[in-house]
């Protein structure tokens, strides 16, 4: 039984036990000669016995919906700071007349001190990570080239060898007169080679840089996108604003949005892919869409390594990431990453 049955029950007994104990005493100190006339005597044309437990009622519930409302009011405010806080936003402690809540609003903003303080401290370690890959940048590139060259021997080769092998059997088939099953070999050949352009193409996307080489988050997503309009088949379109952040940051947003890039051209088999950087509300907000085939976000939470790695890059740097995918429907991605400053507090 919820909170609020609970309290509405509990009233209308009491308001009940109440009513039996005053109509006790009442008979006690004033007895009566006839029990009949407890209900041959009417109040508003009702017998006294039956108003009497009707007005309890009536009283009761009147009281115990009082204090269920309020009760609920209460318990939806701890709810809503609660889920705030879990989206790293700021709490607004805007219902002074709450006084025993008090309490647990100290705790609440305590919670929110101790949230706030973890994610300046991720956002100083990246900062500091950053720099220490810079000194080591060349080894950094060294690994990723490696990385690289497993992939692509991977995916890209396998797929240009299938074409390979596939043209041959056209070659072969040459003086047959079967046109349809030429035609669809020929089909099969150019969708392969198509999608291994794709994949090379984003492959290549990783071998940018880890840092970004003294151009800011802005300037460096720019030049990203830019390059991406001329080299794919596909309508890339973006809103991105001038943005002052830590190394550490603007680095682990770039590969996020590397990644996210690189996962829309290998996967999504989308047309139109649009990319959204901007400030709001003490928050730096990185948004990826595509209308792409979208997936099952269940099926790749356990088996996607992009996904993962998006995770735990957003989560570096005390920010949240989100996904949402339809099949058939396309695929948003969105990173916010709180904006602190050492020192300050947050309102």
């Amino acid at each position: 039984m919820s909170t609020w049955k609970r309290q509405l029950t509990i009233s209308v007994l009491m308001c009940v036990i109440l009513a039996c104990v005053i109509l006790s005493m009442t008979l006690i100190a004033f007895p009566l000669q006839n029990w009949g006339e407890l209900w041959t005597t009417k109040v508003i044309d009702l017998p006294y016995v039956v108003f009497v437990f009707l007005l309890a009622v009536s009283i009761g519930l009147f009281i115990g919906g009082g204090q269920a409302w309020f009760t609920r009011r209460k318990m939806n405010y701890i709810e809503h700071q609660l889920e705030e806080i879990s989206k790293g936003q700021s709490l607004l402690y805007e219902f002074e007349q709450h006084k025993e809540l008090s309490i647990i609003e100290e705790k609440m903003k305590k919670i929110e001190d101790k949230f706030s303080s973890q994610a300046e401290m991720a956002q100083r370690l990246a900062s500091e990570r950053a720099q220490e890959r810079e000194k080591s940048l060349q080894e950094v590139v060294i690994q990723e080239r490696n990385r690289l060259a497993r992939e692509l021997h991977d995916s890209v080769s396998q797929q240009l060898f299938a074409a390979s092998m596939l043209m041959s059997a056209v070659n072969e088939n040459r003086s047959l007169e079967e046109e349809a099953e030429l035609k669809q070999q020929l089909a099969m050949v150019e969708n392969m080679i198509h999608q291994s352009q794709l994949e090379m193409r984003a492959l290549l996307l990783h071998l940018r840089p880890v840092a970004l080489k003294g151009k800011s988050l802005s300037e460096g997503s720019e030049e990203l996108l830019a390059e991406l309009t001329q080299k794919v088949p596909m309508k890339v379109d973006w809103t991105v604003e001038p943005l002052s952040l830590d190394k550490g940051i603007e680095d682990q947003l770039f590969r996020i949005l590397q990644e996210a890039v690189s996962n829309t051209l290998r996967h999504a088999k989308a047309d139109a892919l649009h990319v959204m950087l901007i400030e709001r509300d003490l928050h730096i907000i990185l948004r990826v869409v595509d209308d792409g085939v979208g997936f099952d976000i269940e099926d790749s939470k356990t088996s996607s390594y992009g996904l993962q790695n998006m995770k735990e890059r957003a989560i570096e740097i005390g920010g949240t990431l989100k996904v949402i995918s339809l099949e058939g429907e396309g695929t948003r991605l969105e990173v916010k990453v709180p904006i602190l400053t050492k020192g300050e507090e947050i309102n």
